[in-house]
């Protein structure tokens, strides 16, 4: 039976740009290790999915609505369902000291941030830049090859992978107490200096509300510990004997 719109799936992937066979991204760990992607701070494990929110790109998001658990498949994403068409009009030279101190550090193939816009420097010369502020992948057609590993069907389930979602900590540390309509969420102390941590609550509590109805209240608890005494460290009996 096809999942339906708005269900929250766990989706495990690699997707490849079609042409050349590089992996972009990828959820599972021994594939990463294989490219230059492998991050070893990083825990690899399956995605969270809303099928159908345009959670992933399009054309993705359209393979799952007509999948079930359990689904492993080979999903090609044409560029107008996945990063788009090249756009000419999105290549543009500037002059190399618009980079201002990092001007002569820039190299061929180097992201740049200019005018809030992301783009890749594709030729340096008569000091002038060539940038193209189109997606890296505008224009190319993916392959993901995807594994539809779990439907979230409880509402701890749901709350669990809602918070992994929004602030990356490791299972263990997700401490949450769903009583009725209440739900009262421990954040781990690490994360009390997040950047943004209040709009990211904010985002958690969202989730939480659309997804799992029942929840009306929600309530972020903050828990401090004090540090623990230093231990003062006795002299051997000998050398107390020879003080004597």
């Amino acid at each position: 039976m096809p999942l339906e719109k708005g269900s929250l799936v766990l989706v495990d992937y690699t997707a490849k740009v079609k042409d050349t066979n590089e992996v972009f991204e990828t959820t599972r760990e021994e594939e990463a290790k294989k490219t230059d992607l492998y991050d070893p701070t990083r825990k690899y494990e399956p995605r969270l999915v809303s099928v159908g929110e345009a959670w992933v790109l399009k054309g993705l998001d359209e393979a799952l609505a007509k999948s079930a658990v359990g689904d492993k498949m080979n999903v090609e994403v044409t560029p107008d369902k996945g990063f788009g068409e090249r756009d000419p009009n999105k290549v543009r030279m500037i002059p190399q000291r618009k980079l201002g101190e990092k001007a002569d550090e820039v190299r061929v193939g180097d992201v740049v941030e200019l005018d809030d816009r992301t783009g890749i420097i594709r030729y340096i010369g008569s000091g002038r830049l060539q940038v193209d502020f189109n997606h890296r992948l505008a224009g190319k057609t993916l392959v993901y090859d995807v594994n539809v590993v779990k439907k979230l069907d409880t509402d701890n389930d749901r709350v669990t992978a809602l918070i992994k979602r929004r602030i990356p900590i490791e299972d263990a540390k997700v401490k949450f107490n769903l009583s009725g309509s209440t739900l009262e969420m421990e954040l781990p102390e690490e994360t009390y200096l997040a950047e943004g941590l209040q709009i990211i609550k904010r985002a958690v509590a969202n989730d939480v509300f659309k997804f799992v109805p029942a929840v009306k209240d929600i309530k972020f608890v903050e828990s401090y510990k004090a540090p623990q005494p230093e231990k003062k460290e006795e002299k051997p009996a000998e050398a107390k004997a020879e003080a004597k």
